[in-house]
């Protein structure tokens, strides 16, 4: 009799960690869509495409960083400012625009991190989309079912304050 009580307790328990996985993703069954559409897409491409990833300041300043990722591995990751109001005064010319390649990619600390579109997904199910308490959670898939804004907020904070991606567009190679 002891060892059912202790198998049941075990299912129960095992039954509540199981659900809290699932019910802790904000927006769980569009990711899951996205997710599916991401998987698709890397096959087809044979896992050979760019992204453009934005951020743009209540000061002014916006860049882009291309990311390209080259059967499943980052080979290159182009910089641009592509609006320079609001910048710091004392920023270089080469901070202004770069790329790297090889060896030197993650070499700049200005950029989005040189990482590949499953990272990015697993990034958003572990950190981007879990349920937190006083903040704001974006998710939109606006690249043909892939992940366009993913990300969150917290409600207290005023200028700058999201934490996530926005990725402009993704295309094959």
């Amino acid at each position: 009799m002891k060892n059912k009580a202790y198998l049941i307790i075990l299912l129960l328990i095992g039954s509540i960690f199981n659900s809290c996985d699932s019910d802790d993703l904000e927006y769980q069954d569009k990711f899951e869509i996205s997710q599916k559409t991401w998987l698709n897409f890397k096959e087809s491409s044979n896992n050979s495409y760019k992204y453009i990833v934005t951020l743009g300041s209540w000061v002014g300043f916006v860049w882009e960083t291309t990311i390209i990722v080259e059967n499943g591995i980052v080979t290159q990751r182009d910089f641009e400012y592509t609006v320079t109001d609001g910048i710091s005064t004392d920023i270089q010319p080469d901070e202004i625009q770069w790329t790297e390649t090889g060896s030197e990619i993650g070499s700049h600390e200005n950029g989005a991190e040189p990482i590949t579109l499953d990272e990015v997904y697993d990034k958003a199910q572990n950190d981007w989309l879990i349920e937190r308490s006083n903040t704001t959670t974006y998710f939109e898939t606006e690249n043909n079912g892939m992940i366009s804004t993913c990300g969150y907020e917290n409600n207290q904070c005023e200028d700058d304050c999201f934490i996530g991606i926005r990725i402009k567009v993704i295309e094959t190679l």
